[in-house]
């Protein structure tokens, strides 16, 4: 069962502004990785299902969160179909996050109340999915499908709608700028964030620093908007 309702972690992705998107086959490596933004100031997760046994490490991982970090929303994206969605929602996920729309997983997920995050690349599918109970739509890939003047365009005749980008995001304050100005509620930030350099090294300490500057840069950014 999820920890925390649908409108806490949609309060968390707002808050926050930013959610961190990480995968690896080590549950070690992940807990480690989430440690490490939670000790920076974030408390929201979302864990990427991709490979195989993926859900047996988010298993594990949300149980070392419940019990040691328990103010943390840990999610799941690149859920492709509501089978997916409904293994993960039976491990505890606090959100779920799928690289397209799909109205039997938007269903699975409003019938116990999860928060479902869809990708979406056009003006039309933001509709239905809206339609279809979603309070925040990803762009995926956010840079390929217009970057922040697509945001813009769809807050013109659309400004109730709440949009978190994924891909093309990065950590640097003019990026990020760019994305808030928009009118972004929030940034999916994985590779540019967790470097192949820190996971190799297991650089957790400088991946605590660099969540650390992250945050203060979108807290520096929103509070000139």
């Amino acid at each position: 069962m999820a920890a925390y309702e649908r409108i806490e972690v949609i309060l968390r992705i707002r808050n926050t502004g930013v959610v961190p998107v990480f995968y690896h086959s080590d549950p070690l490596v992940v807990r480690n990785v989430v440690k490490a933004c939670y000790k920076g100031g974030i408390r929201v997760f979302e864990f990427t299902n991709r490979g195989d046994f993926a859900h047996e490490v988010f298993a594990e991982v949300n149980k070392y969160c419940m019990g040691s970090l328990k103010d943390i929303a840990l999610g799941v994206g690149s859920v492709p179909d509501p089978a997916t969605a409904t293994l993960y929602i039976q491990l505890g996920a606090d959100f779920v996050v799928a690289p397209t729309l799909n109205a039997e997983t938007a269903r699975i997920c409003n019938r116990r109340k999860i928060l479902w995050i869809p990708g979406c690349g056009t003006l039309s599918e933001i509709s239905y999915a809206e339609e279809l109970g979603a309070e925040i739509v990803k762009i995926f890939p956010g840079s390929s499908v217009g970057g922040p003047d697509f945001v813009k365009s769809i807050k013109g005749p659309m400004p109730w709608t709440s949009v978190m980008p994924a891909g093309g995001v990065s950590p640097d304050k003019e990026n990020l700028k760019k994305w808030f100005e928009a009118g972004v509620v929030a940034v999916g930030m994985g590779s540019r964030l967790f470097t192949r350099n820190i996971i190799q090294t297991k650089a957790y300490r400088q991946l605590e620093e660099k969540v650390k500057e992250l945050m203060y840069t979108i807290r520096e950014v929103r509070s000139n908007l």
